[in-house]
């Protein structure tokens, strides 16, 4: 959390209070893709779990009796090599946080796959562009 008390970058149009405000209002999950895709994956007549808290990185969406988990990875959060950008201000942070990310995604993928589970992660910009494409790569995996 960015502390209130430290001064507002030059590139930052908002006040360290109120960007932490907005920050916090990022949800983790049932975001709009998530929403989306579940709809898609619904109408092709599948059955899933979503965010199984039980199961390691609590999957987007679980399909328990196949051994497949579905992560969709937000470009931002996850450092995608097309579309992330650090930020000018805070650079260190953001730095650090998304490579946390990343070693934190690669750490549960290596879980799974030692599990014999198969892992599918979607970038954000994928399911945005092509959701059809996406519904049938994992229709391809099940």
């Amino acid at each position: 959390m960015i502390n209130p008390s430290k001064k507002r970058s030059r590139t930052d149009i908002y006040s360290p209070k109120k960007r932490s405000a907005i920050m916090g209002l990022i949800r983790g999950k049932d975001t709009l893709l998530e929403i989306e895709l579940r709809k898609l994956l619904r109408r092709e007549g599948l059955r899933f779990g979503t965010n199984v808290k039980k199961l390691a990185g609590k999957p987007d969406i679980v399909f328990k009796n196949k051994k497949l988990v579905v992560f969709i990875d937000g470009c931002f959060w996850h450092g995608c090599k097309k579309h992330f950008k650090l930020p000018k201000s805070n650079k260190s942070f953001w730095e650090i946080k998304i490579i946390g990310n990343a070693k934190r995604d690669a750490k549960i993928n290596k879980y799974y796959r030692a599990k014999d589970w198969r892992v599918f992660r979607v970038w954000e910009h994928q399911l945005k562009t092509n959701p059809s494409l996406v519904v049938r790569k994992i229709i391809k995996l099940l």
